[in-house]
């Protein structure tokens, strides 16, 4: 009995293709959304993963900005590095950068890539891996050298056919660099810049003949002990304080985040996103529920006298509501199904075309389709109830 009653579902159903198909269009159109917010989620997520995988739990990061009050700009350089390490509590380490983008060619080739101006132990402390060659030495930075370590994506952009970067010579903003070393690929970041796309230098380089005053100035320092964070914040602005000058009237002319914040702010951010996201597509689902509802009552309402005749010969109550109620069910699993398959294609296309960041999650098409699943139950249930309670007698005679 309980698959007669299910061949009939499905055979209402295909009487009616159209109808049929703008009813399960919504619930297509919200499982795909839902898919795609969880993926974007992912990608939020894992991007920023990306962005701190080199920052130990313990690392602090100091950023120049524009101060207000009677600060006009920022007074950040490099060498703070030095001051905080030998002065500011609790500090194990500290190491100064200067970013910023150039073009950057080699023979044929050109393009624009992130620039990194660093100090000898920059690379140690950003726990950065050299694949090939050398990094930046101290005589580097102090001789203001015309040597670079770049990245694994500039290494395979400029140099192909086996040729070997090491020693070549490539011009970033206009001057004419030796090719030291190449960094390890990691798929990461250092602040905005790609460490497989970025050209790291000395920072002396850097300010005096390349990013000059157009760099964005970073510092970052690891504390001994996690738990002394807090006092190695507080020492670390007095410290900066002092060296830049500032009246107790001015503001601070640098931003200190450590690691554990920035993650969780970034983490927190994402998960704002993705829960915004699926509300909306939430919405979309109810709504298309709503649809679903709709199109049940005008099917109830055209088959009256079918539902009057089964009554009249002997069709119970909880048939006629299962049919109907099948009928709802199936309509939302297979636009769930449709909305799965069309989610999970657009991921590929939408990270091939980049986009923005997504990556494929199991959560996105079980809650998609287990909510399209609830949407038919829910909403296709009073409009079946409604059928199984017609008057056999009304309802023949209904026209």
């Amino acid at each position: 009995m309980i698959l007669e009653i299910i061949k009939m579902s499905f055979d209402s159903l295909m009487a009616k293709k159209t109808r049929s198909f703008l009813s399960m269009l919504g619930i297509i159109i919200g499982v795909a959304t839902v898919i795609a917010v969880f993926a974007v989620g992912k990608g939020a997520q894992e991007s920023v993963n990306s962005q701190f995988r080199n920052l130990s739990a313990n690392s602090i990061m100091i950023m120049s900005t524009r101060g207000r009050g009677s600060v006009s700009s920022s007074k950040l350089v490099t060498s703070d590095a030095q001051a905080i390490l030998e002065q500011a509590e609790n500090i194990a380490s500290a190491t100064g950068a200067i970013q910023g983008n150039a073009t950057v060619s080699y023979g044929s080739t050109e393009n624009s890539y992130g620039i990194v101006g660093v100090d000898h132990n920059y690379i140690n402390v950003s726990n950065l891996k050299i694949e090939t060659g050398r990094g930046i030495e101290e005589e580097d930075v102090s001789g203001r050298s015309m040597v670079a370590v770049i990245g694994a994506t500039i290494a395979s952009d400029f140099f192909i056919d086996g040729e070997d970067p090491i020693g070549a010579i490539i011009t970033v903003g206009g001057k004419r660099l030796e090719v030291v070393g190449i960094l390890k690929k990691l798929g990461s970041r250092l602040g905005m810049i790609s460490i497989d796309e970025a050209v790291i230098i000395p920072s002396s380089t850097a300010e005096k003949s390349i990013l000059g005053t157009k760099g964005q100035v970073m510092i970052v320092t690891t504390v001994d002990n996690v738990d002394n964070t807090g006092i190695a914040t507080s020492s670390i602005a007095s410290v900066l304080r002092s060296e830049h000058k500032l009246s107790t009237t001015q503001e601070n002319d640098f931003n200190i985040m450590d690691a554990g914040s920035m993650v969780a702010a970034a983490q927190e951010s994402a998960k704002t996103m993705t829960s915004l996201l699926t509300a909306i597509a939430a919405i979309t689902l109810l709504v298309s529920g709503i649809g679903i509802m709709n199109v049940m009552f005008v099917t109830v309402a055209e088959r009256t006298k079918e539902i009057g005749i089964a009554k009249a010969i002997g069709g119970k109550q909880s048939d006629i509501l299962l049919q109907f109620l099948l009928e709802s069910v199936i309509l939302s699993m297979v636009g769930g199904l449709i909305g799965m398959a069309i989610g999970q294609a657009l991921i590929p296309i939408i990270s091939y075309f980049n986009l923005i960041a997504m990556a494929s999650s199991a959560t996105g098409p079980i809650i998609g389709f287990s909510f399209s699943v609830v949407v038919g139950i829910f909403f296709g249930f009073y409009p079946a109830f409604k059928a199984s309670r017609l008057d056999p007698v009304d309802a023949l005679r209904s026209e």
